[in-house]
């Protein structure tokens, strides 16, 4: 069974990052993201470049939790005080005690600063220690190679490639899976993490 409670406001928080649940007042937060940088959107399913898709954005996933299908977060890099994007749980399967981490984006800036694996590590703790889930699902487009590059750095296992099996912006996208067993965090992964934060 997984643990959570989607009406709570969870706020997972290490020191260096904050994850709080996303709201719309974040919208002014993440604004400056989408204008000065829309390639941060080059591999997404669903694009936030730009006022109206921002705010389609924001509107999607914080309807997502109200349907109980995702819990979105917005990031708060402690070290600089300001906020750098925004992750999420989403395709929860309860049956099979699994979730799945993604829709992950942090401003440039924030790129290779440690920012991705705390936040990582905070969530995956949450997921494998708080809702006790057997198996968190990655999935990437199979051209992100920075995006899977990040994966495998935090633990993540390649498990395949689905060929054409979503319909994105651009046509049609191969996606990459991966994903992280609860064995796997607990005999060596968080310890290997840690390492890393």
């Amino acid at each position: 069974m997984i643990l959570l409670d989607f009406n709570k406001n969870y706020i997972l928080d290490n020191g260096f990052v904050q994850l709080r649940p996303l709201t719309m007042d974040d919208y002014e937060h993440l604004l400056p993201y989408s204008l000065k940088e829309p390639e941060l959107w080059k591999y997404s399913l669903t694009p936030g470049d730009g006022k109206e898709n921002l705010k389609k954005y924001i509107q999607t996933a914080i309807q997502a939790r109200i349907d109980k299908k995702a819990y979105p977060f917005i990031v708060y890099d402690k070290r600089y005080n300001t906020y750098a994007g925004c992750t999420r749980f989403y395709d929860f399967q309860q049956p099979h005690q699994a979730v799945s981490l993604g829709y992950t984006w942090y401003g440039k800036e924030f790129h290779g600063t440690g920012l991705n694996k705390n936040c990582k590590f905070l969530l995956l703790q949450f997921a494998f220690e708080h809702m006790k889930v057997q198996r968190v699902e990655f999935r990437a487009d199979n051209n992100n190679k920075r995006s899977i590059a990040a994966m495998k750095s935090i633990g993540c296992k390649e498990e395949g490639v689905l060929r054409s099996n979503c319909a994105s912006p651009t046509g049609r996208r191969d996606s990459i899976v991966l994903s992280i067993l609860k064995y796997e965090w607990f005999s060596g992964v968080k310890k290997e993490l840690v390492k890393k934060l």
